[in-house]
């Protein structure tokens, strides 16, 4: 955890390896539609972790970049994924993620605040993966923040895919609500309630 101030650093943690995803898109935004006192940051890369294998932890270690995403995890005050649905569930390299992640002694997710953003170009706006990946943090040991929920349905029309720019205002302001309401959760849990 960072220090007690009142300042907070979020790691935001896109579940697409896909650059111009509206995903990706949605996880850009969010520094600018973060509070006074937040700042987001984006996380390592994990697109070059091998498929999580036990034989490759016990006779390598731990992949260099597997120990940097968990550095940043534990440094931060929180975490924000902002993933697409794929397959009603959670992408397979995100996945591959949270496996090497959660063979850590020292588990990086084990009490750290997390909210969830998804973006969809369908109507139910990723939902199934937030739910799906909200048992993954339970094991985890992470607290997930609840409310205000995040779903960015329809997602091509809330994005210019030109600019790479988030431009639907009301989208825009669901995700100032909820990184609003996740700062004074996060300020919560650091007081110890």
């Amino acid at each position: 955890m960072a220090s007690a101030s009142a300042s907070l650093t979020i790691l935001s943690i896109c579940g697409s390896l896909r650059s111009g995803s509206y995903n990706r898109i949605v996880a850009n935004a969010l520094p600018q539609l973060a509070p006074d006192g937040m700042t987001v940051v984006a996380a390592p890369p994990f697109d070059r972790f091998p498929f999580y294998n036990a034989d490759i932890q016990r006779s390598q270690g731990f992949p260099a970049e597997v120990r940097v995403l968990a550095d940043a995890v534990r440094s931060a005050d929180g975490v924000v994924f902002v993933t697409p649905e794929y397959n009603f569930s959670v992408p397979g390299a995100l996945k591959n993620a949270l496996d090497w992640l959660s063979r850590l002694d020292d588990r990086p997710f084990a009490g750290k605040p997390v909210a969830i953003q998804s973006a969809a170009t369908g109507p139910v706006g990723g939902a199934r993966v937030q739910y799906h990946l909200r048992q993954i943090l339970v094991f985890l040991d992470a607290i997930a923040f609840t409310r205000p929920e995040v779903f960015v349905s329809f997602a091509k029309s809330k994005v210019d895919e030109a600019t790479g720019e988030l431009v639907d205002e009301q989208t825009r302001y669901f995700i100032q609500a909820q990184l609003d309401a996740f700062g004074v959760f996060v300020k919560r849990l650091r007081k110890g309630g």
